[in-house]
Formats: C-alpha cells, sequence, structure tokens
C-alpha cells in the first residue's frame, strides 16, 4: 500500500478530532482578566518562601499564616510622617466598607502591616499603633534579615536613612500594597495612590476572577 495514498475517511476522522481538541481548548481556557486590573496583578503567581515574623500580641505570623484567607500586605514604620498612617486609614475606610456589606468583619481576609524599623517598632508599639487605626489589623516585624527576606520576595525596597539626631531618622520605603492569596500566592500589587474606593473595587474583581476561573488549584 502506498502510504502517501491515506484514507479520505481517516484524513476526517483526524480533522473532527483536532476540531474537538480545539473547540475543548476554548472553553476550558480561563477568561483573561478585567482590562483595568493590568498592572495590578501579577503575570505570574508566587508562592512566598519561609519568613518568619513576630505580631503585636508576641505570636509567630508565618507563611502558614497565609493560608486560607486573602492578606493585604504594607510594609512601613510606626515615625512615618504621611504614607503610612493615609494607607492604613484608606485600608481600614476599605475594610469597613466590606464590613458594611455584611454587618460583620470580613473573615476570608486580614491585613498586614510589616514594620521595616525592629530597632524602634517593639511589638507593644505596633500594637497601640495598629489598633488606633483597626484592632482587626496586623502589626508585625522582626530582625532586619527575616524583614529583608520577606520584603524581597514583593520586591519592596526600603532604605534607612542617616540619623538626624540620637535615634531619629526616616526610612525611605516602598507604597504599594501586595495582595496575597489564600494559597500563599502573591498575586496583585496596588500603588499609589490608594483610595479605599479604589481598593475595593479592584479587590472585589480580583477575588471575582480567581474564583470563576478556579485559580484556587495548587500546581
Amino acid at each position: 500500500m502506498n502510504r502517501n495514498n491515506i484514507p479520505i475517511g481517516s484524513l476526517l476522522l483526524f480533522g473532527l478530532f483536532l476540531l474537538v481538541m480545539l473547540a475543548t481548548w476554548l472553553l476550558v481556557k480561563p477568561p483573561a482578566p478585567p482590562t483595568d486590573l493590568e498592572g495590578v496583578l501579577r503575570s505570574q503567581y508566587r508562592l512566598l518562601a519561609p519568613f518568619s515574623l513576630t505580631d503585636h500580641h508576641r505570636q509567630t505570623f508565618d507563611e502558614s499564616s497565609l493560608q486560607g484567607k486573602w492578606s493585604l500586605i504594607f510594609f512601613g514604620y510606626l515615625s512615618c510622617p504621611d504614607v503610612c498612617p493615609m494607607t492604613l486609614h484608606e485600608l481600614n475606610t476599605f475594610w469597613r466598607s466590606l464590613k458594611d456589606e455584611t454587618g460583620a468583619d470580613p473573615t476570608d481576609l486580614q491585613v498586614v502591616f510589616v514594620s521595616v524599623d525592629p530597632a524602634r517598632d517593639s511589638p507593644q508599639a505596633l500594637g497601640t499603633y495598629i489598633n488606633h487605626f483597626n484592632p482587626e489589623f496586623i502589626a508585625a516585624t522582626a530582625a532586619s534579615t527575616q524583614i529583608d527576606n520577606l520584603a524581597q520576595q514583593f520586591g519592596a525596597g526600603y532604605v534607612i536613612e542617616a540619623e538626624t539626631a540620637p535615634g531619629q531618622y526616616l526610612v525611605a520605603h516602598t507604597s504599594a500594597i501586595f495582595l496575597v492569596d489564600p494559597l500563599g500566592r502573591s498575586v496583585a500589587t496596588f500603588s499609589q495612590p490608594h483610595y479605599a474606593s479604589t481598593l475595593l473595587s479592584q479587590y472585589r474583581k480580583i477575588t471575582r476572577y480567581f474564583s470563576a476561573t478556579g485559580q484556587f488549584e495548587a500546581g
């Protein structure tokens, strides 16, 4: 039999197979994220490597603390004159908007303030500070090596500037808010300026997109 003489029926079956495969791919292909999330969602979701902080209750806060709920993470320090208090104010307004929808504090979300100034920001001081904004928020810090470990995973930079007087100095730091999904993956970055209404809209779109596309499956 001449190998070039392939039966017409075989060609039709092969063509039908390709059509079925294409249709299947189109059906299961996840939809593209909303266009206004471009530049917010990361192109690749990155599972955070192990880290260890101490929160304002003097409890360990590590990668396992991110499992099972969404996390908004913001790096700053207690002596920050403007960016930190303004951002935490907007995060509190965002949180209260979510609470108004259900009548209760969100149980699938946590807000985490990470101090990059462990020399001055003790757990007790962190507790007093964060409770001023929202008692449900978490404040944490650690030795500089652990802070660096976590900050680098987000691409969050900070620089402790020269003292202007004993114990007096500023810290230049990233102003972005980072979103971690319930699998512990860094999935989005919210850049300045921060407005509670924008955060709420983008957060809702991201969580709906993840739920609709089965993004919570590990792997």
